[in-house]
């Protein structure tokens, strides 16, 4: 089987040479340098310039010369070896042969998804070193691996967030052939592999398209970035293209099983449809109409619409959204903090907790202290479960602190281990981050490696950052915060792969494991066909949860996610899991330990 997705721009492999196109609006002429020899390029229509050359092929390398100036890459490159500033590489997409031709994905309904970073997953720190890791994700429970953003970015180390080549992974994890090797080798475990992509801004380094596609940005909108990608000027339909284009070449040339789209309320579009909507029309169109594509959103706008489901339960634009509120709810509960956004879910979280379990959203257009009052959110207690990915830590909620810090550095371990029962067994689908499952002891730091001014205004805007909460007023508190840049920031953040035969690690990673052993067996095979509309009830430190599944069985939580005891009437029906704190005794008389967790699943009481 052989892959490639055609596309208006870039360089693409022909019978007869290679043919490149750059869409350069801005631009009086353009050239073409490849192999060394320069040639210019034809003017075509609306800002498009092209050429076939006949001797370039595979592995030629090849760059662009905008009026004169300085050789740039392609922003719809395929590879580029040599880094951001370096020459692109013509890549054939056919040479490699794929050996997953029945693979169909899965059905959303088992997705249990791990966040990794695949620099730091490994001390490999490569597409091949993620490779070597897939039993272990298999033996944990895992059906998805979501892979943080691999566009080629600037330097040797990165989150991914600041990419500028968006369809070129980075070097530094591999060749565009070993990510297929990846994605191939995932298959075959019967894990589907998720993409996170950036379409709200490129990084501050490497990115060129300002030299000769002004219209790219609009000066209307800000970010917090800087200009605006504009979806909606006149000159936006080759934008809007090259990001659709982007989708459709990951999800087919690459054979990903769905995408994570980061951050789409930083994305300023008003057209009908806009460009999420576009977007994922054109996903379920093509490669979704023969086999299981996903698409997830990053949305702090709480936007319920691009979730709906038709009549038959269907998808009509994303799969799902990453539900920050369940976090931000579970983080309060469980340090007690209450700086910045954490403010909104101070007051009542047991009973926001529900809420997010039940209805999807905390925030369901309700007004926002945070946000200084302003109304955040839509209505989506009519959504089904599983349009909601729940999590206890990610990339960001981890890396965005100061210091890194792991929820395991921060709560209690009976704690955690109640909050990680809620989260793993519950009908959303759980996204764990890498290291979580047995309690790593790494930090998961913010890190980067850019140079010179760039360098120095990182490191101070990330001191910056903190100096509004009290724990940082003191400047030289302030300055012990880690260094983006340094190469010791990042490597505190490799993860250590011997340790899970100790304590505690061991047995958080044998939790992680039970919990998900059980999910699989009793809950995801009972998820498809739900709908909205569970029930909740708080009552003192307890709280009580229904859920109708989609075979008719009712699933039910109780939990006393409090430091000490509570009463409550217990709940009929087989026990899937119970606290190690959670007695037989408790149970006859209605008595729930400190971080206790009771689950139980009622079969056949209805149709």
């Amino acid at each position: 089987m052989r892959r490639s997705h055609a596309m208006p721009f870039g360089a693409q492999v022909h019978d007869d040479g290679v043919r490149f196109r750059l869409w350069a609006p801005s631009a009086i002429a353009v050239a073409l340098i490849v192999d060394e020899a320069e040639r210019p390029m034809t003017a075509l229509a609306d800002g498009w310039f092209q050429l076939r050359v006949g001797a370039a092929r595979p592995g030629s390398r090849y760059a662009f010369r905008v009026d004169g100036g300085q050789p740039l890459p392609d922003p719809a490159s395929r590879s580029n070896p040599d880094d951001v500033h370096g020459a692109s590489e013509v890549i054939d997409p056919t040479a490699f042969t794929w050996h997953d031709d029945d693979w169909r994905g899965r059905p959303w309904e088992e997705a249990v998804i791990y966040e990794l970073h695949v620099g730091s997953f490994t001390a490999a720190g490569t597409f091949a070193g993620v490779a070597e890791r897939l039993d272990y994700l298999v033996e944990l429970g895992v059906t998805a691996i979501e892979l943080m953003p691999v566009a080629d970015f600037p330097g040797r180390r990165n989150w991914g967030y600041d990419g500028v080549l968006p369809f070129a992974p980075d070097s530094r994890y591999g060749s565009p052939d070993d990510l297929k090797r990846l994605i191939e080798t995932a298959h075959a475990h019967g894990l589907m592999v998720l993409l996170d992509v950036v379409y709200n801004h490129f990084g501050p380094d490497g990115n060129y398209l300002h030299a000769y596609a002004e219209p790219f940005f609009t000066e209307r909108h800000h970010t917090p970035w800087g200009a605006a990608i504009d979806f909606e000027g006149p000159h936006s339909r080759n934008v809007r293209d090259f990001f659709i284009h982007n989708a459709l070449y990951w999800l087919e040339e690459y054979h990903f099983d769905g995408l994570r789209l980061d951050a789409i309320h930083a994305i300023h579009d008003d057209t009908a449809p806009d460009i999420v909507e576009e977007l994922a029309a054109a996903v379920r169109n093509g490669p979704g109409r023969e086999r299981h594509i996903h698409l997830v959103l990053e949305n702090d706008d709480n936007c319920a619409r691009y979730l709906a489901r038709d009549d038959k339960g269907n998808v009509r634009c994303a799969t799902a959204q990453w539900n920050d509120d369940i976090h931000h709810v579970l983080h309060v509960l469980l340090t007690g903090e209450r700086d910045g956004y954490y403010a909104d879910y101070a007051d009542a979280p047991l009973a926001q907790l529900g809420r997010c379990l039940a209805e999807g959203f905390a925030y369901q257009d309700d007004v926002s202290p945070y946000r200084d009052g302003a109304r955040r959110g839509e209505t989506s207690k009519h959504l089904p479960p599983t349009a909601f990915v729940g999590f206890l830590q990610n990339h960001d909620q981890i890396g965005n602190r100061a210091f890194g810090e792991r929820l395991n550095h921060l709560a209690e371990p009976a704690a955690l281990a109640a909050t990680t029962a809620v989260l793993l067994l519950a009908p959303s689908p759980p996204l764990l981050f890498m290291g979580e499952e047995f309690a790593a002891e790494q930090p998961f730091l913010f890190f980067c490696d850019f140079d010179g001014d760039l360098a120095n205004a990182v490191r101070e805007g990330r001191r910056g950052e903190f100096a509004r909460f009290a724990r940082f007023a003191d400047p030289a508190v302030r300055s012990r915060i880690p260094d983006p840049n340094a190469e010791a920031t990042f490597h505190a953040c490799l993860l250590d792969w011997d340790c899970l035969t100790k304590s505690p690690h061991a047995d958080c990673l044998a939790h992680t494991r039970e919990l998900l052993r059980l999910r699989g067996q009793w809950i995801a095979p009972r998820l498809a066909g739900m709908r909205g509309g569970a029930r909740y009830t708080v009552t003192a430190t307890v709280l009580s949860v229904t859920w109708r599944l989609g075979d008719g069985s009712d699933l039910r939580l109780l939990a006393n996610l409090a430091p000490h005891a509570a009463n409550a009437p217990m709940p009929t029906g087989e026990a899937l899991y119970r606290s190690n704190t959670l007695t037989e005794a408790d149970l006859a008389i209605g008595r729930l330990p400190p971080w206790s967790v009771l689950w139980v699943l009622q079969t056949g009481a209805h149709p």
